[in-house]
């Protein structure tokens, strides 16, 4: 199946400001938190640049990476709220809500013509229903890769940058704020990620009764939790990556079966706005059998979860000093 490309010589790169500091390559326990920060941040907003080109092209897997590399850089954002907390911080992080949003569209699309795809026995039957799929994930494509080449997005991607290297929030003088730049990366993450798992594991045990939009939170809060622990990688002990490996592990899986559950939800809603098809397309994404089974899925991944030991500074290499 064909795919929509961009054919313009003249593509928008947008770059971000020159950085004035080198930064460690990897992140260490005893790291300050507005250096660890800067890492962090810095890598997923390198993410997102390196997938635009492939994205504006209307490559699908270019795209499903610029979401995750966004959604890293948004979860990071939260994770080391509130001392990212500025005056600029509300118009940053809702210029990154207005591009995950061009984003969203085409890959929902590309999600649901994938189920389509997958479970059509004879092609012949489904082939002008997939006219009516492509057509509308032609159209949202043209509007997305219209955005990535705007004057919006460079301003985005410039002020972003700037705004993680020397926002208000790395200059403030406030006691307070002080505190939140020097502490150590291992205080900040065993507290935090300790703060996400004990909410996450209170909502996932009324998963099977949580509606449709209930669910999507969790899965969102999950989706946090996931990420963090991914970009925090790095600071696990030795003896601690088998714990980090399984804590992931379960998150995965729980990621994996709601993130479905989702995919199902959007398919339908989607179908229901194909012209002509709508109705019969929308309950390809109707399915209770599969709809309990990954509602079980997450039910025992998170149960496994919560029988594991919680995060614990112990977890982490010591270190006595911030590291700067």
């Amino acid at each position: 199946m064909s795919r929509p490309t961009t054919s313009s010589t003249a593509t928008t790169h947008a770059k971000p400001a020159t950085r004035r500091n080198t930064l460690p390559a990897r992140l260490s326990p005893g790291m300050a938190c507005d250096t660890a920060f800067r890492i962090i941040a810095r890598r997923h907003l390198d993410a997102v640049l390196a997938q635009h080109d492939g994205t504006c092209r209307g490559d699908p897997d270019a795209l499903h990476q610029i979401r995750i590399a966004l959604t890293h850089l948004r979860t990071a954002i939260r994770f080391f709220s509130p001392m990212v907390d500025d005056a600029l911080r509300p118009n940053v992080w809702a210029e990154l809500k207005w591009l995950n949003g061009q984003l969203g569209m085409v890959r929902d699309l590309d999600v649901a013509i994938e189920r389509v795809v997958a479970e059509s026995g004879d092609e012949l039957a489904v082939v002008a229903e997939l006219q009516h799929w492509d057509e509308k994930r032609a159209e949202s494509h043209r509007l997305l890769a219209r955005a990535l080449q705007s004057a919006r997005y460079r301003r985005l991607v410039e002020q972003t940058s700037t705004w993680i290297d020397s926002g208000p929030w790395s200059t403030r003088r406030s006691k307070e704020a002080i505190r939140l730049r020097r502490r150590t990366l291992a205080d900040h993450a065993t507290e935090r990620l300790t703060e996400w798992e004990t909410t996450l594991l209170k909502k996932a045990r009324k998963l099977k009764r949580l509606d449709v939009d209930k669910r999507h939170k969790l899965r969102l809060l999950n989706k946090r939790m996931t990420y963090s622990t991914e970009s925090l990688a790095d600071l696990f002990s030795d003896g601690a990556a088998t714990k980090h490996k399984s804590i992931l592990k379960q998150l995965r899986k729980a990621q994996r079966s709601l993130g479905q559950l989702n995919d199902d939800a959007r398919g339908q809603a989607l179908a229901a706005s194909l012209n002509g098809v709508g109705l019969d397309a929308g309950h390809r994404f109707l399915n209770r059998k599969r709809q309990k089974k990954l509602l079980r899925t997450a039910s025992v991944a998170y149960r496994k979860l919560d029988k594991a030991k919680r995060f614990r500074s112990s977890d982490l290499t010591p270190s006595s000093e911030p590291e700067a």
